[in-house]
């Protein structure tokens, strides 16, 4: 899990004025992109009924995407790039009608970038369940309303499931290279295993073999906040107006997954015990400025996020197993035949590094052996969004293999 975000992804910095005021209004009941809205950069493929893994179905779905460069005439240079927990489409281009913020990995997508778009062709889908074009809670159900509650439980295995069905739209039999960190890097995780004939490379960034009892624990305490917000409504919320959602419990879900991206040394070194106005926090009524932090990013976030999406999405986390009905993490991980970059961040706290070790030791070939590249940084789990010139240099070594 991450920010996700260009604006979100740099170094944490004191809130100031003027982005206290880019919040003034109250927050719409969801921030999730809806049909009339500005399509922007985004692309639509559609298909039938999809079965999940849970017994439930649903009758149709779409997934959003976007693409940059051209498929090659022998359809070998394909990209696949999977964004991580609230992420989307969005990897490169400016904000704009339909795209609030900026691409999130603009430093590594585009032409002559590590991932070249002059070379490769390149496709970012929001994941099934998400909340920006894809089919998710968010989403017209048969009968004319939302989802809301009602949309299925979803695994990772089902939104890979749904992206071999974009794969398939396009005509992409076999990836070059599938990418993705934090959620994203279980996806990658999960194509590289479960279709090893379909993937030639792959990049599992920031992401674990597993989602570990402490992370589901981390998880449960976010999605209760969320549900226990007294405007979430058990879930049918898409008809209150601004302000009436559940935003303050979508807010406090993310400063507290905030707390989990990022390291105490970036915490401490960029906020130490400063204030965030000339009012001491000091039972004086003023604050901390590592408290206005959170509450600015958090009250952000819902402006471009749903809150039944969240759950759903941080419950297909919960899923994630690689080893589940394939007799475990080790003989699961042996069906890889992709050549392999595995990379964590010294700092992470999230998915600590030993679940990268973890994955490069059962990885039949991977860059770099049994150890999994090692970044050292600061800004924790954020690390893999942050530090570009890093990620560049291994990412530029996988294609290069």
């Amino acid at each position: 899990m991450d920010w996700q975000i260009s604006e979100d992804t740099v170094p944490s910095a004191p809130v100031t004025e003027a982005d206290a005021r880019s919040l003034l209004g109250r927050p719409p009941a969801t921030g999730a992109w809806r049909d009339g809205d500005p399509v922007g950069d985004r692309r639509f493929a559609s298909f039938g009924m999809f079965a999940t893994e849970s017994g439930e179905s649903l009758p149709h779905v779409r997934l959003a995407y976007e693409s940059w460069g051209e498929l090659s005439p022998e359809r070998d240079n394909a990209v696949l790039i999977l964004h991580a927990l609230t992420g989307d489409s969005h990897v490169r281009g400016a904000a704009g009608p339909g795209h609030p913020t900026a691409g999130w990995w603009s430093d590594l997508v585009g032409p002559g970038a590590a991932i070249d778009t002059d070379r490769f062709f390149v496709v970012a889908p929001n994941m099934l369940g998400g909340c920006q074009g894809s089919t998710g809670p968010a989403s017209i159900a048969p009968g004319g309303y939302e989802w809301a509650s009602r949309f299925p439980y979803l695994t990772v295995r089902d939104q890979v499931a749904a992206q071999a069905l974009l794969a398939d739209e396009l005509g992409v039999a076999r990836w070059h290279a599938v990418v993705g960190g934090s959620m994203g890097g279980m996806h990658a995780l999960e194509w590289a295993v479960g279709h090893p004939d379909r993937v030639a490379r792959a990049a599992i960034l920031s992401a674990p073999p597993v989602t570990t009892a402490d992370q589901i624990a981390l998880n449960s305490v976010q999605m209760d906040t969320v549900r226990t917000d007294p405007r979430f409504s058990g879930g049918q919320y898409y008809d209150a107006g601004d302000g009436d959602g559940p935003h303050r419990g979508l807010a406090l879900a993310r400063r507290m997954a905030l707390l989990n991206y990022r390291s105490p040394t970036e915490l401490n070194q960029r906020f130490q015990r400063s204030w965030q106005s000339g009012v001491s926090p000091l039972g004086r009524g003023g604050r901390f400025a590592v408290e206005s932090y959170l509450d600015f990013h958090g009250n952000k976030f819902t402006r471009r996020f749903d809150a039944n999406s969240y759950l759903t999405l941080v419950q297909a986390m919960n899923s994630h197993d690689v080893g589940r009905d394939r007799d475990g993490v080790e003989d699961a991980l042996a069906r890889v035949t992709a050549t392999t970059l595995v990379l964590g961040i010294d700092s992470d706290r999230l998915f600590p590094i030993d679940g990268q070790h973890r994955i490069a030791r059962g990885i039949p070939r991977t860059l770099d052996g049994d150890a999994a590249v090692v970044l050292s940084s600061d800004f924790g789990h954020d690390g893999f969004l942050i530090e570009t010139a890093a990620v560049a240099m291994h990412l530029r070594r996988l294609f290069a293999s």
